[in-house]
């Protein structure tokens, strides 16, 4: 199956470029050089990736992505800007796109990333809908957002949830920060903060206070595995 791609660029000659590669590792695709043009296009929720830049004519990349996202559209977003401080980089992500390149850039990373945004779209298209999820006493209850341990309700703010239904879907494997980092926070980047450990250790506190058996437990140096066993 031909993968669409849709290149939301005003400068010539990157769009050239990206189409020229693009198509040449068979992927078929379309322009659209300002971003309200590529909000048109990308609203007929036909493509497979959307790349765009972030200094669009007419409305800015980041707003287009948030107007995407805002109408319910999922295709990943791959933004390319010049603009490459980490301040950027968060606002692109938190705008709704899926990664953010830096230009300038080699092909070669883009097309890894673009293989990377595809895959994970695909697991996320023919992964089974789950309403449960349990680990041990713990069960989680994803349409109503209620999780109890042992019969017992254990309230949990949003991130919390987020947090604790991520490790729950890895449930008996390692987690890593960075992982967490990229799903929770959407960061994909080290922020140099202690984020994910301080909120793992609220949601421990409220998973194991008061319970016989932990089941949040530090794999040292590698991150944290959610397991009604120790092992």
């Amino acid at each position: 199956m031909t993968r669409k791609i849709l290149i939301v660029e005003d400068d010539s000659s990157t769009a050239a470029y990206l189409a020229k590669g693009l198509s040449e590792a068979s992927y078929s695709v379309e322009s659209a050089r300002d971003g309200r043009d590529g909000l048109f296009l990308a609203s007929e929720g036909i493509f497979d990736l959307i790349i765009a830049d972030r200094m669009l004519p007419g409305l800015d990349g980041l707003s287009m992505v948030s107007a995407i996202r805002a109408a319910g559209i999922a295709t990943p977003v791959l933004v390319l800007s010049a603009l490459a401080a980490v301040d950027d980089r968060v606002d692109g992500l938190k705008a709704g796109a899926d990664d953010y390149l830096c230009k300038p850039f080699s092909f070669a990373e883009l097309s890894a990333r673009i293989e990377a945004l595809v895959r994970r779209s695909d697991r996320a298209a023919t992964e089974p809908t789950r309403t449960r999820l349990a680990v041990g006493d713990l069960e989680i209850d994803l349409l109503a957002r209620h999780v109890t341990r042992a019969g017992r309700a254990i309230p949990l703010g949003a991130r919390e949830f987020n947090l604790l239904e991520f490790l729950a879907r890895h449930a008996g494997q390692v987690v890593t920060r960075t992982m967490m980092l990229e799903k929770i926070w959407n960061y994909h980047f080290d922020p140099g903060s202690n984020v994910v450990d301080v909120h793992i250790g609220r949601l421990r506190r409220k998973l194991e206070d008061g319970f016989a058996s932990p089941i949040l437990h530090t794999v040292r140096g590698a991150g944290y595995r959610l397991a009604a066993d120790p092992v």
